[in-house]
């Protein structure tokens, strides 16, 4: 840690090898393919050399604080490159939620390749909901979208990931 706050190049290649794999994963959950992801992670790296003075061992482990750090630019990504959707809304829908057995069906890498065929917009809500685990009122904060149209996204990647695993399961 201390090699990384002096610049050292090797001490931060080495945390950057250490967590390479784990952070990609993240970022491949954003992303269309891998080209993006690593752009993703790599300007998310740069920030966590560029501030790893102000990281905190008392407020958490060095994993949850990069973590945090890719998970931000992984949603920066995804605002700055999207098209903006016009609001929707789910009437009575307060609580989507996915079965597990859907996704038992599946291999976790073609769980990637489906998410990935998303549109961006709804992929990333799918994966702050399901995923990170926050809120429809904290991804509406965070994408600057309602509470509905964050239910809505998550409504349809739904329905769009239900229906590819339907198609994948024909082909097979």
């Amino acid at each position: 840690m201390e090699g990384c706050i002096g610049n050292d190049r090797k001490a931060q290649e080495l945390l950057y090898r250490n967590y390479y794999k784990v952070m990609m994963n993240i970022c491949l959950r954003y992303t269309s393919n891998d080209s993006d992801a690593l752009a993703v992670l790599n300007t998310a790296f740069y920030k966590v050399f560029k501030y790893i003075s102000r990281y905190d061992a008392s407020k958490g482990g060095i994993y949850t604080w990069i973590r945090a750090i890719v998970v931000n630019e992984c949603i920066s990504a995804a605002n700055s490159s999207k098209k903006r959707i016009p609001a929707a809304g789910l009437n009575e829908a307060d609580d989507i939620r996915i079965e597990p057995s859907v996704f038992d069906k599946i291999k976790e890498a073609n769980l990637l390749l489906l998410i990935q065929q998303l549109a961006p917009a709804t992929k990333t809500v799918f994966n702050l909901f399901v995923l990170e685990g926050y809120t429809h009122k904290q991804i509406g904060e965070m994408l600057s979208i309602s509470e509905g149209t964050s239910k809505w996204h998550l409504n349809d990647a739904r329905k769009k990931l239900q229906e590819l695993i339907i198609k994948q399961d024909k082909t097979n």
